[in-house]
């Protein structure tokens, strides 16, 4: 009996030493399953300055249309941009009025083609002034190429000057010379990688 008793002892003990060691693996595992996974390096953000514009401040004179009753210079704004999305092949800028009173709103600047190495515009460069080679100025809904800066009706409320940077995917669009502003605005969303926008304000 008393050998029977210690065999018996002997496996007790055994079993309940298998039984922590269980216990502590599942522990260990326990622990490393909620030890926190370390956060991702944030991606900047595409972003775009207009350093001649404030967002929702107005627009000044300089960039204002010439004729139709505006007497501004018709200069388009200088724009910065940073951190553009990874595979950005080439860019395009418009600037678009979805106050203006047509029912479709009002293109007033279509550029595309710009070199993915370009992070600014200088002032001017929608007129054709120091814009980067191998750019291209689209039709506007004033019925010219390159920049036509703001003119809304007298009495309107300010309209809203949406100005975006399109990074794309292709090196060039696939667009006729005399492309409409909306056949240009198809094919930028088509090939969008990311836009980066501000938006002003003009009034008279």
């Amino acid at each position: 009996m008393m050998y029977k008793s210690r065999r018996y002892w002997r496996a007790t003990v055994t079993a309940a030493a298998m039984i922590l060691g269980v216990v502590s693996m599942a522990s260990a595992q326990a622990g490393k399953a909620a030890k926190p996974k370390p956060k991702a390096t944030p991606v900047g953000h595409f972003k775009l300055t207009a350093p001649d514009l404030v967002a929702k401040g107005r627009i000044a004179l300089p960039h204002v249309y010439n004729g139709m009753g505006c007497n501004g210079q018709n200069i388009s704004p200088a724009l910065q941009w940073s951190n553009a999305p990874a595979g950005t092949k080439s860019f395009a800028v418009t600037m678009y009025d979805p106050d203006a009173p047509t029912g479709s709103g009002w293109w007033h600047w279509v550029m595309y083609n710009i070199p993915s190495a370009t992070t600014s515009l200088p002032d001017g460069a929608g007129n054709g002034r120091n814009a980067p080679s191998g750019s291209v100025q689209g039709m506007t809904d004033f019925g010219t190429k390159g920049y036509g800066g703001p003119c809304p009706p007298v009495g309107d409320k300010p309209h809203h000057y949406h100005i975006t940077v399109f990074a794309l995917k292709v090196d060039k669009l696939d667009v006729p010379g005399n492309a409409t502003s909306a056949m240009v605005g198809y094919n930028l969303n088509a090939n969008k990688l990311g836009t980066a926008r501000v938006t002003a304000l003009y009034g008279r």
